[in-house]
């Protein structure tokens, strides 16, 4: 997994790719946690994310906690098919606001 962190205007993208699971949903977590002295609202870029588990997605719900515990938000920007089932199964998309594209994101927070 790599993650990448930009700030457009006033909100942090967080671009995960290549596989997120239980190896390495702290790593997630962790360097989430660091960005947060930026900025409190986030859009998650999934676009080059591969595989996603079940604890790799309580890694996102846990940015999220993070972030709202700051008065923020986090926003799901290019989830693809595998992944897009995980949250389709846990009925995830119904806490998380997802967008086709990060500029769409963007405007939204």
């Amino acid at each position: 997994m790599e993650i990448g962190f930009v700030k457009k205007e006033s909100v942090g993208v967080i671009s995960v790719s290549g596989r997120l699971d239980a190896s390495n949903a702290e790593e997630l977590k962790d360097k989430f946690r660091s960005h947060l002295r930026k900025t409190h609202n986030f859009v998650m870029d999934l676009s080059k994310l591969e595989f996603l588990d079940s604890t790799g997605l309580g890694a996102i719900v846990a940015c999220l906690k993070y972030s709202s515990e700051k008065n923020g938000d986090v926003v799901i920007a290019n989830l693809q098919s595998k992944p897009r089932m995980v949250f389709e199964i846990t009925r995830a998309y119904k806490i998380f606001d997802v967008f086709d594209d990060v500029n769409t994101a963007i405007k939204a927070l």
